[in-house]
């Protein structure tokens, strides 16, 4: 059922809820007699017997004449049940009413919206405004409007129908409605009156200046009366118009002056427009209309009806009241468009008239114009345009986003994106229609948006923590975008637990008839393609949804949670209008909510790129806008350097771009939310010192405004005071503070909150607004500050300004930070160590003068040249000047720069050491292929070919012989872990080496390549783009140095290779044949130009990761699916290497076979296919505190021990996600007790990354400090000395610094991380870290984002893909989520040699059940293999164990 809690509803089917229906309008209000619902009720929370209501009258404060019966010709013209004349009419009313209509309606019907087959809509682009022209027309031309009821009216039925007539669509209008209507008119409408009564002055007496004045005010009272007489409508003028005109007066000249708007607020506005409607000259809204005092205190009120309250009162249905206004249909909507415009373009106007009247000025600002004696408040000030007020305006949309933003930092991810779309056809409306049987759907936009809003309210209901938006299709109906946040706990689903919240699949019609007859009305997409080519659908002839999808067995969900629904071909179908479809059609939907709401409703389990997708959409669109957004006006020429001021118009571009619907207009006349957010979000303003926001009036003398006793009072200083007051404050920030704490607004201070939930925001700054910019910053970081000083405080130090106090803390990126890095490793590094750390700071720190860089520090990075010169030369008195010292440091830089493919030549401003330095080098890549000692190999050759064994010896036999014979074969080893792959590669490598042969080695990750002799990553060495397609090539150019070193290879070795997408390979391939077609026959020809090629690796290892993959995609991505694999020789090697260093260790040999049948999964649970039961004797039973069971487990004697670096090099947590990751290693972080740095980052977008204006609007630093990426260390980093870290980039492979290189930390300074390798081929080493520059590789944000971070993070625990290629000796795996991809499992198992230095922890299951756990193989992925190793394996353990046994 849908349940009122935190969590989301869970579906079991068989149990699925009734539609809910809340009948008939069955109440009527007290005050106004309008007919409403209960759900109506003005207090949602309560149930009173008695309910009050405030969408009508306000709870009887808006009191208005009620409407009149219409007169019997149009009583009878409107009856929906009328005969054919009557339809007719109804169909035409839009038309009929422009023929009497005494002004044009100005503004952009969009008709487009009515060219297919569905109902009448009437959709306005723009602003409505009405207008009158003159009382006769000009010479030649026909009379229209007002002119037909005064100019030639004997023949005003022709003239009236040769106005209209001539248009296709009026072509059914009859002329006998026509004067049947103009009798009518003359007989009740006071304002037509008006025009004959001045029709016939003319006549009478030849007056040829005469002026008809419609006046705009009224005596009576506005509660009590709106059918004024003719005297109280208008005076004919003859002369000269006095100077007491007032300027809402409307004046009608005889014949000059043309068309002029009519002010919205004459009285007569709309009855002008629509006579049909108002066919007695009812007067509409006008200023001064008192509400009415239902308490009866006091005999007056001073509170006036606004007009939203005016047009919401009109709108509703009455019993006594006439029905001339609802009956109207397609005029009725025109009508309630041009009603919402007319209020939007009052207040439009108050925005722009009350510029100049109503100021915010910084408190600074006014205290300076005192003091120059300018008490004049014209001269201070700045000018709004468009306010954030203003509802639909950009600002206000850019703050709605901003506050769910604030929720999104709050609540994390949403994960449920719903779609819930107004159901026209509900019985609601249709039994609410009834009470006037007839009319149709369309007629009453009115009810459909009143019954959608009662749905919605109960939809979130059932619903919490949530955020949403209302939207109106093309066809006018509202559908609203909802985010939906679950419980932290809920954040994760398996895959069944998805299928518990959404179904892609059509019910069961003999379990659940309700939901398969839901399914068939509400959530079938189509029919499209080639059924229906002509489909909304339908681009180019493909369906831009997508649809069909393919069939799936089952829901699927990737690493970044993104999942693929369950779509079984189980033969259940739905057939619509002749056509069958199945679960391949069916749109995603919950099965409660779709049966309790009778609706399309639309639910998809959110990845991040959606929601935020569709929330950044509504930002740059509105609710129904075209394009909306901030145009800067203040532009700076190029070519100049000069700034220009342009005028920027925000109302008018407001206004071209919106669109209005009648359902929206009553939405808005009715006031309901377009955006609504729950938990509530508090805005928090800031300012500096003594410039707080004061509100003034142009009335106001500024020597009062400084006298008002809590001028100096705010929300930000009131802050800084509690902190003063109460201790408990000092725990918060500026923006949690509102979680503890309320702003009481009268009394301006804060008070501890006793209940409710709310989120804080700090107000946006610019970042050219300077030192507030700077304070916001500070904002988000310190805690309890209880002064402006203390804000700017950092360590005890007190800084002068808050960019200063930024900057210290690491908030700010400029290249003022590499100088001081730079500066503080020279304490500690030698001049290499220097030099490489500058080279690291050139490829990834994005340094934007590295020329500076280089000229203030040379003399650090060439400190040590003289003493290498002199030893060199053996000339203990060389002397070298600054010019040489320069050259022979940057050729140092240069030799380290082309180690990773790179070269000073890259960076514009460096200088670029002098050739004949680098004469000598030559090919640098190449030279340091060939720069090995061949004596010492040759002897570790020898060494290392004596203890191969007969597999490892058959497929040395075989690359040494296609080496030499140039047979250029592909090969491919296959083995698991300890069967000796590394040890031959090695072998094979020395003998090459020896003889003066260049061999490439590479890995798949960098951890693996440093296994290797000369080890690179494959994607640096062969120039791999990062994103690879089925097209790619790699990046070597012809005639590089790298290219040439790819001819002169006699040999590549690869290993880890089903880590790798085989579009790598392909790429690989592809640009081998292209590089040498100039140097070896035929190579276009052979796999890999001819080179002969090894690859190695075990297909039980994780295998290439594809975003949003299904398991058929992963499969398909290896290589042994590539079109290469065909021409690949397949080795395997079956000894388990260190099995046969001890053949009776039996317990040893059945760990290992207990591994590879994990790899193979031949050990799946009979009852479940993917779990699996772990030995007892390696399982921890999970206590009160599972984190603490195992951290225990995994770092014995950890308190004593945590400073050994022995101790925390050969041991590690594993576990599946980062999250939890991110946990233990915190709580482990806080077990040590030494002291503690926090680093943080600083964050910011890439320019480059998108072409949305002023993106930092809209993400404020605080969330990109929120945000979290795979391989990304976070904002906030906490390191201590004697700390494991694990690298997360590559930064220098030749000197063991990868992507997983593991660490200790041995010294931390602000900007520069001192730390000892403890992982792979230069363990020991001590290397040194700046911060650098990193960006996700896939951002499911619409923007990039820079991080400048260490690239390092904790590693006591570890991801298990992490740990691939790690080696270690005891390994705790922390399984709170089973594992998700192929592989992960027995990775993780794998790391340790033995079995006692395994111990898993499963604390996944809430049914007690701590043994099992699942186990994910993709068991095809070895068909295309030979018979694999384990069962070669399996029969040699058994073999052995029986030998071993017989003796």
């Amino acid at each position: 059922m849908v349940v009122n809690h935190e969590n989301f509803s869970l579906h079991s089917p068989g149990n699925v809820i009734e539609p809910w229906n809340f009948g008939p309008p069955s109440y009527v209000c007290n005050h106004c007699g309008a007919v409403l619902w209960y759900e109506e009720r003005s207090v949602k929370s309560k149930r009173p017997r008695i309910p009050k209501f405030s969408l009508c009258c306000m709870e009887g404060k808006v009191k208005l004449p009620l409407l009149k019966k219409p007169p019997p010709l149009l009583n009878e013209l409107l009856d929906p049940l009328g005969g054919q004349r009557s339809k007719t009419f109804r169909t035409q009313i839009r038309s009929y009413n422009a023929m009497f209509a005494m002004t044009s309606m100005g503004g952009k019907v969009d008709n487009r919206v009515n060219d297919g087959r569905g109902p009448y809509i009437f959709r306005l682009n723009g602003q409505t405004h009405h207008r009158i022209g003159t009382l006769l027309p000009n010479n030649g031309e026909d009379p229209q409007f007002a002119q037909l009821y005064f100019y030639d009216t004997e023949n005003e039925v022709q003239h009236r129908m040769n106005a209209f007539s001539s248009s296709p669509v009026n072509k059914d209008l009859d002329s006998s409605i026509v004067d049947a209507l103009v009798q009518m008119f003359d007989e009740s409408n006071s304002l037509v009156k008006v025009f004959r009564m001045s029709r016939d002055r003319f006549i009478e007496r030849d007056i040829h200046r005469l002026r008809l004045r419609l006046i705009g005010s009224r005596t009576t009272d506005g509660r009590e009366y709106n059918l004024p007489t003719c005297s109280e409508i208008a005076a004919i003028i003859v002369g000269d118009i006095g100077v007491d005109n007032a300027y809402r007066d409307i004046i009608v000249e005889l014949k000059e002056g043309g068309l002029h708007r009519i002010n919205e607020l004459h009285p007569s506005y709309m009855a002008l427009q629509y006579p049909l409607l108002f066919p007695y000259g009812e007067d509409g809204f006008r200023l001064g209309i008192l509400c009415s005092n239902i308490d009866e205190i006091s005999s007056d009120t001073n509170d006036f009806v606004t007009m939203r309250e005016y047009y919401a009162f009109r709108l509703q249905e009455r019993d006594d009241e006439g029905h001339t206004l609802i009956l109207g249909g397609r005029l009725f909507q025109q009508f309630d468009v041009d009603a919402y415009t007319c209020i939007e373009a009052i207040r439009l106007m108050w925005v722009k008239n009350n510029q100049e009247k109503l100021r915010i000025e910084l408190y600074n600002g006014l205290k300076d114009a005192v003091m120059r004696g300018d008490t004049t408040p014209a001269s201070t000030g700045k000018r709004l345009i468009l306010p954030s007020s203003f509802t639909g305006s950009p600002r206000y949309m850019i703050e709605n986003y901003q506050d769910a933003m604030a929720i999104c930092r709050w609540a994390g991810y949403p994960d449920l994106f719903i779609t819930f779309t107004c159901n026209a056809k509900w019985p609601e409306i249709e039994l609410f229609l009834s009470r006037k049987p007839g009319q149709k759907i369309e007629d009453r936009p009115d009810v459909v948006a009143r019954v959608f809003k009662i749905k919605l309210d109960q939809l979130l209901n059932d619903l919490k923590h949530v955020v949403y938006t209302v939207e109106y299709q093309k066809r006018g109906l509202p559908h609203a975008h909802i985010l939906f946040f679950l419980h932290n706990n809920d954040k994760h689903p398996t895959a069944a637990e998805i299928d518990n919240i959404i179904s892609a699949e059509i019910s069961d019609v003999n379990k659940e008839p309700l939901a398969y007859d839901a399914v068939k009305q509400y959530m079938v997409h189509g029919p499209c393609g080639s059924i229906n080519p002509r489909a909304s659908c339908m681009i180019e002839n493909k369906c831009v949804k997508h649809f069909p999808k393919k069939f799936c067995s089952q829901t699927t969900v990737d690493n970044d949670g993104f999942p693929v629904y369950r779509r079984r071909n189980n033969g259940i179908y739905v057939e619509r209008n002749g056509v069958k479809f199945d679960n391949r059609y069916i749109v995603p939907h919950n099965v409660d909510l779709l049966v309790k709401f009778q609706a399309h409703i639309n639910v998809e389990w959110c990845n991040r790129c959606r929601s935020i997708k569709y929330l950044f959409k509504y930002i740059t669109k509105g609710p129904d806008r075209a394009t909306l957004i901030l145009e800067e006006n203040l532009h700076v020429d190029t070519s100049t350097g000069m700034q220009n001021m342009t005028n920027t118009d925000e109302v008018k571009g407001y206004l071209n771009c919106r669109y209005v619907s009648a359902i929206e207009a009553c939405w808005r006349i009715f006031e309901f939310e377009i955006h609504y957010r729950q938990p509530a979000v508090q805005r928090l303003s800031f300012h500096i010192e003594n410039q707080q926001p004061v509100v003034f009036k142009d009335t106001e003398y500024l020597d009062n405004v400084m006298g008002r006793p809590d001028i100096k009072k705010s929300k930000f200083t009131e802050w800084m005071k509690a902190n003063e007051l109460y201790e408990e404050a000092r725990e918060l920030t500026y923006s949690e503070f509102p979680t503890k704490w309320v702003w009481h607004k009268k009394d301006k201070e804060w008070r501890l909150r006793k209940s409710g939930r709310c989120i804080g925001r700090i107000y946006y700054a610019h970042p050219v607004s300077g030192e507030r910019f700077y304070l916001r910053m500070l904002l988000n970081v310190v805690k309890g500050a209880r002064s402006f000083k203390e804000i700017r405080t950092i360590n005890n130090v007190v800084y002068s300004d808050f960019r200063s106090a930024c900057y210290v803390l690491g908030l700010l990126d400029d290249d003022k930070e590499w100088h001081e890095a730079l500066n503080h490793a020279s304490h500690w590094a030698s001049g290499k160590q220097l030099r490489e750390l500058f080279v690291t700071m050139l490829i990834f720190c994005e340094v934007s003068d590295p020329y500076k860089l280089w000229i203030s520090n040379w003399r650090l990075l060439s400190e040590d040249i003289l003493h290498r010169q002199r030893a060199v030369l053996r000339y203990d008195n060389l002397h070298l000047d600054d010019f040489q010292l320069q050259n022979y440091a940057l050729s140092d830089i240069e030799q380290i720069l082309i180690k990773s493919g790179r070269s000073l030549q890259e960076f514009g401003t460096m200088p670029y050491p002098n050739t004949l330095l680098l004469r000598q080098c030559n090919n640098r890549i190449l030279q340091e292929e060939l720069d090995y000692d061949r004596d010492t190999l040759a002897v570790e050759h020898i060494e290392l070919f004596n203890g191969l064994n007969s597999d490892q010896r058959n497929i040395y036999d075989a690359v040494i012989d296609s080496v030499f014979s140039n047979k250029g074969d592909f090969l491919f080893v296959y083995g698991h872990g300890g069967t000796g792959k590394t040890y031959l590669w090695k072998t094979i490598i020395c003998r090459l080496r020896s003889e003066g042969k260049i061999v490439i080695a590479v890995a798949s990750s960098g951890i693996a390549a440093l296994l290797l002799p000369g080890g690179r990553t494959a994607h640096s060495r062969f120039q791999i783009p990062i994103t690879v397609t089925d097209n790619s090539t790699c990046g070597i150019k012809q005639g590089s140095q790298i290219a040439e070193l790819m001819t002169k290879a006699s040999l590549i070795i690869w290993d880890e290779a089903p880590m790798t997408h085989r579009n790598c390979f392909e790429a690989v391939d592809r640009s081998l044949r292209d590089i040498l077609r100039f140097t070896t026959s035929n190579s276009a020809n052979k796999p890999f130009g001819g080179k002969t090629v090894v690859l190695g690796g075990d297909f039980r290892q994780i295998l290439p990761v594809v975003a949003k993959g299904r398991r058929e995609q992963i499969v398909e991505s290896s290589i042994n699916k590539s079109s290469l694999w065909k021409n690949c020789r397949v080795f395997i090697l079956t000894k388990n290497m260190r099995l046969t260093q001890n053949p009776g260790d039996i317990a040893t040999r059945e760990f290992a076979e207990w591994i590879l049948k994990i790899g193979d999964g031949e050990l799946n649970n009979s009852e479940s296919e993917a779990l699996i039961e772990i030995p007892h004797d390696l399982l921890i039973q999970p206590g009160s505190h599972p984190f603490d069971d195992i951290v225990k487990a995994t770092y014995p004697d950890f308190h004593t021990k945590f400073s050994d670096s022995k101790y925390l090099e050969e041991r590690a947590i594993l576990a599946p996600t980062n999250e939890v990751v991110e946990d233990i290693n915190d709580y482990v972080i806080d077990l040590i007790d030494v002291d503690e740095e926090t680093y943080l980052s600083a964050d910011s977008i890439c320019k480059a990354s998108t072409n949305i204006l002023d993106q930092d609007v809209m993400y404020p630093t605080e969330l990109l400090n929120s945000l979290k990426f795979p391989g990304i260390p976070n904002h906030k980093l906490r390191l201590k000395v004697g700390m494991p870290i694990m690298l997360l980039r590559n930064l220098n492979q030749s000197a063991g610094l990868c992507n997983g290189t593991r660490l200790l930390v041995t010294q931390l300074s602000k900007w520069i991380l001192e730390a000892q390798i403890i992982s792979g081929s230069h363990v020991g080493d001590k290397v040194f870290i700046p911060r650098i520059v990193l960006s996700p590789s896939e951002s499911k944000w619409p923007f990039v984002l820079k991080r400048r971070q260490f690239p390092v993070s904790v590693c006591f625990a570890m991801t298990i893909n992490k740990s691939q290629g790690q080696s270690l000796k005891c390994v705790g795996l922390y399984l709170d989520k089973p594992v998700f991809s192929h592989g992960q499992l027995y990775v993780a198992v794998s790391k340790v040699t033995s079995r006692n230095g395994l111990k898993v922890l499963i604390a996944e299951n809430d049914n007690d059940d701590h043994f099992h756990t699942k186990n994910i193989v993709y068991k095809e992925i070895f068909n295309d293999l030979p018979t694999d190793s384990y069962h070669n394996e399996v029969q040699n353990f058994e073999a052995d164990i029986s030998e071993y046994e017989m003796q």
